[in-house]
């Protein structure tokens, strides 16, 4: 019994051993699970466990790790193969032409090559190894980076230096409003004075003519009376009996007797008066004309809005003539969803506007959101220097241009729309053909049919340019303007399913 259970124990002690020799790679395997980070790269030959890839196969395609590695350095049949440090996605890293390794760079194009493409398609390019063109486009990556840095800190200066600016101008504005009213109410005292002296005068006028009117009644009551007094005497004389009596009282009589003519009195009608309310009315419509006039006139002349520009600095360079010399300053813009009316849609990475009129969409309220006029406007402005834009047309009733950010975004009037203010652009197209309009003009454009339009702006030298862009270029209209604010490239969508889409044309 003792040498069984002896038995049993070297057993059970056999079989722990066994148990903990196997279960031995597990924790092995976890243990290497464990130790693995994010970045490593996995040996592409290890099935069962994840292992940590020692060297990636530019021939093969794979990565190895130290045991699946062997081959490659003790089998003769892998000795041309190329060997470096792990790779991600190491198929990327091989010509789909020629199926070799992209070691080398093609600065002229721009694109990672094989020694086949270089040699064969990119021969006489300028070519260096991935190294060295990873070090000369850091370089220049770097000095890139340094002059972003510091356009970023200008641009950082320049709105700290508008920020002031702007505090400034509403104090000088509040201080200059304080002047403006005190004169105002200067003014206002002047017109009170110029009223009372007028009103006294009618009021001298009255006086004048009443008093006027009180002696002619008074002299007339005097005289009624005395007409009185004789016809009582006469009534008298005329009932005396006697003709002695009657002869004698009459010859007494007649010698104290007034004069019975009466003068017609004068009744002032005041006529003149009307020539007094057309003197004041004269007056007063020729210091409101001068009022409204001056003030205009010379506050306008005096006014320092343009001067804020910064000063025109024409371009050295030529003006654009192919769609080549054009696309240099293409600009790559979007649709602001903030500003886009309930009736449009913005599709394809807000390049795509379209009208899905009676459907509307559920964009949040948001001030900048055009409520009337079916209109959306760009996110970012153009600004200084030239810049050149493409944009599809589609459906009469699709327009397209540019204007001021301060365009009305609620109103119902005209002058909300980019085809009825003056401080908008645009080009267009309706039932009777294309047209361009500003300020509420509209000019017919001689186009038939086109549905891509280029739109070109020379901030500095003023000017909006609409054209045909089908070889050869071709100038559709020209506006000329003293821009005031940064141009907003705007959509307005009159009709249903118009589509304008912003084409970024490289």
């Amino acid at each position: 019994m003792a040498t069984l259970s002896s038995h049993n124990e070297d057993n059970l002690k056999d079989s722990q051993h066994n148990t903990d020799v196997k279960e031995e790679p597990r924790d092995r395997t976890a243990e290497m699970s464990d130790m693995l980070l994010p970045q490593d790269v996995l040996c592409d030959s290890c099935m069962d466990s994840p292992s940590k890839a020692l060297k990636s196969c530019l021939t093969c395609l794979v990565s190895y790790c130290e045991a699946h590695l062997r081959p490659h350095l003790e089998n003769a049949k892998f000795q041309n193969h190329r060997l470096v440090d792990p790779l991600y996605d190491i198929d990327c890293r091989t010509c789909e032409a020629h199926q070799l390794p992209l070691e080398r760079f093609c600065l002229t194009d721009g694109c990672c090559l094989c020694l086949d493409c270089e040699s064969q398609e990119h021969e006489g390019h300028t070519t260096a190894s991935v190294a060295e063109a990873r070090t000369q486009i850091e370089t220049e990556l770097q000095k890139k980076q340094e002059e972003i840095s510091q356009s970023a800190s200008a641009a950082e200066k320049a709105i700290g230096k508008l920020q002031s600016n702007n505090d400034l101008i509403k104090s000088s504005v509040q201080e200059v409003c304080v002047l403006v009213e005190q004169q105002f109410a200067r003014l206002q005292t002047t017109v009170e004075e110029a009223r009372k002296g007028a009103v006294e005068v009618l009021e001298g006028e009255q006086t004048q003519a009443l008093r006027q009117a009180e002696g002619i009644q008074t002299h007339l009551e005097q005289r009624r009376t005395a007409m009185r007094k004789t016809l009582a005497q006469m009534n008298k004389l005329s009932r005396s009996k006697s003709d002695i009596d009657f002869l004698q009282e009459y010859s007494e009589w007649k010698k104290g007797v007034a004069s019975v003519s009466l003068p017609s009195p004068h009744i002032n009608r005041m006529n003149h008066l009307t020539s007094y309310v057309q003197v004041v009315t004269g007056a007063t419509q020729e210091l409101c004309d001068l009022i409204l006039s001056s003030y205009k006139e010379k506050l306008t002349c005096k006014s320092g809005t343009k001067s804020q520009m910064p000063e025109s600095q024409p371009s050295s360079l030529p003006d654009p003539e192919t769609r080549e010399d054009f696309l240099k300053y293409t600009r790559s813009l979007t649709f602001d969803a903030d500003t886009t009316h309930h009736f449009l849609r913005v599709t394809e990475h807000d390049r795509k506007l379209t009208n899905t009129s009676p459907w509307q969409h559920s964009y949040p309220d948001h001030i900048g959101r055009f409520k009337y006029w079916r209109q959306a406007m760009t996110s970012d402005s153009l600004y200084l220097g030239r810049h050149y834009i493409e944009a599809e047309l589609s459906g009469e009733g699709a327009h397209v241009g540019v204007t001021y950010k301060s365009i009305d975004r609620k109103g119902e009037q005209s002058t909300s729309c980019i085809t009825g203010n003056d401080f908008s652009w645009c080009m267009g197209r309706n039932s009777r053909g294309f047209f361009s309009w500003h300020a509420g003009v509209e000019t017919p454009l001689d186009v038939t049919d086109i549905t891509t339009i280029g739109l070109y702006v020379d901030f500095h030298r003023g000017s909006v340019s609409f054209y045909d862009v089908t070889s050869p270029m071709r100038l559709l209209h020209k506006y000329t303007a003293d821009f005031i604010e940064p141009l907003y490239v705007t959509a307005w969508l009159s009709k249903k399913d118009n589509v304008i889409s912003l084409v970024y044309a490289k």
